[in-house]
């Protein structure tokens, strides 16, 4: 059915929660923040998310987001706000040291290479998305690599889609498919770009974004199905 892939990173193909968590760690060590506990990861993650849902909703954008999230954080724990630029830039690198695939989509983009033509695209900042995707060896597999920051504009925009569409040739619209775990970023994206939206669900999450969903799946592999 589909000849073209647009796979999402983080949350999607690897498992962004374990990478941030190691990261965060590593960075209380670094700048010797004191003891970081399971529950103050958990609090820094609902922290991030919430500032990249409001830059997709088109709320604030992506500078606010990155150092934002941090100053946020930092302040509700106790610690010196100040440490929230250098820390956001120690972050960027840290994410991409940490790397757990989701349901084998390594194999699983092995598999599909020569069948399908696949492209990565990623809202993350470039030096995290670079660092993570070489570690992975990802970045080898994709036929190319879609990052917000190299295109000029973030998922959900209609931009970004646009200027990936002509990097690889307007293919027909009706042949491409976008998988991604964000409602409000790939499927609000695809949906604005005109193209099928598969939403990977895995921890089966209430819908909680309008936007139409032509497939949503629990694990990756059933991608195979779907493409046909």
């Amino acid at each position: 059915m589909y000849s073209i892939i647009l796979w999402d990173v983080d949350g999607t193909l690897l498992d962004f929660e374990a990478a941030e968590a190691a990261a965060i760690r590593t960075l209380f060590r670094s700048f010797k923040l004191g003891e970081c506990t399971d529950a103050m990861i958990g609090r820094y993650s609902q922290i991030n998310k919430k500032y990249w849902k409001r830059m997709e909703l088109g709320e604030i954008e992506k500078p606010e987001v990155l150092v934002g999230r941090f100053r946020e954080f930092l302040s509700g724990e106790g610690i010196d706000p100040s440490y929230a630029e250098p820390l956001n830039k120690e972050y960027q690198l840290r994410l991409g040291d940490t790397i757990v695939y989701c349901d084998s989509s390594k194999d699983i983009i092995i598999s599909l290479k020569d069948k399908v033509k696949q492209y990565a695209v990623t809202n993350g900042t470039f030096i995290a998305q670079e660092r993570k995707l070489k570690n992975s060896g990802l970045d080898e597999l994709f036929d190319e690599v879609f990052i917000s920051e190299k295109v000029g504009y973030e998922k959900p925009a209609l931009e970004f889609f646009e200027r990936v569409f002509e990097r690889i040739g307007n293919p027909d619209l009706s042949e491409i498919i976008i998988v991604g775990d964000s409602l409000t970023s790939d499927i609000r994206g695809g949906n604005r770009a005109g193209i099928a939206t598969c939403w990977y669900n895995p921890s089966r999450r209430e819908k909680d974004a309008d936007e139409h969903i032509d497939f949503e799946i629990r694990n990756l592999k059933e991608i195979y199905s779907i493409i046909g």
